[in-house]
């Protein structure tokens, strides 16, 4: 028996998929979180005293490490809408950034905190305050980024959701860094890790489920 009918009805009323382009997914990303940044600075969410912090080396861990995890974070998801690549050799480089950024924040750490009791240093209260602010600064990027990974062909949407969900957290501690009052490194290792954590589980569980065809 010939399949060529069965074929043929079930292509028949298949339309042409346009193909995804990195490059205006990462320029819609970008646009997206410079009008982000607008908005928290027309809000007055600048910190009084960053020439002061931009003086110490624990601000420039955080926003240097956290700018390089969103760039891989981005890179690997937007590469992995291509059927031909794999998110999984940029979830491993994104895995030794992060160990490489704890252990340089822990190196800072020793050698300018001092003996302070260490319940002060985390200031919990503070510190649950700032993780939900990196959830919610993370919403936009993390849902651009659904819409994207939806259109693209991943092989692996696990993986892909991993990179995605870790583009979107490290973008909201990187718009909160400048709103953010603390520089202690445990506070950021502690805290920043909490709230990026929370992106990163939800937006692996969710966005394989959200974009599967």
């Amino acid at each position: 028996m010939s399949t060529d009918p069965l074929i043929g009805r079930l292509t028949a009323e298949l339309q042409p998929v346009r193909r995804q382009s990195p490059r205006r997914a990462a320029l819609i990303l970008a646009m997206l979180c410079i009008t982000e940044i607008i908005v928290l600075l027309s809000l007055g969410w600048m910190r009084p005293d960053m020439p002061r912090a931009m003086g110490m080396p624990s601000f420039w861990w955080k926003t240097a490490s956290l700018t390089v995890i969103m760039m891989i974070g981005a890179t690997t998801t937007l590469r992995s809408l291509n059927p031909t690549r794999s998110p999984r050799p940029g979830l491993r480089a994104l895995g030794y950034v992060v160990l490489a950024a704890l252990a340089a924040g822990w190196m800072i750490d020793a050698a300018q905190v001092g003996p302070i009791v260490l319940w002060r240093r985390l200031d919990p209260v503070h510190g649950l305050r700032c993780a939900r602010k990196i959830i919610e600064l993370s919403l936009p990027v993390a849902l651009a980024l659904g819409v994207i990974v939806r259109r693209g062909a991943s092989v692996d949407p696990r993986g892909t959701a991993w990179a995605a969900g870790s583009a979107a957290a490290a973008w909201g501690a990187l718009a909160f860094v400048m709103a953010c009052p603390f520089d202690d490194p445990l506070y950021v290792a502690v805290w920043y890790s909490l709230g990026c954590g929370v992106v990163s589980l939800v937006t692996r569980l969710a966005l394989p489920w959200l974009t599967r065809w």
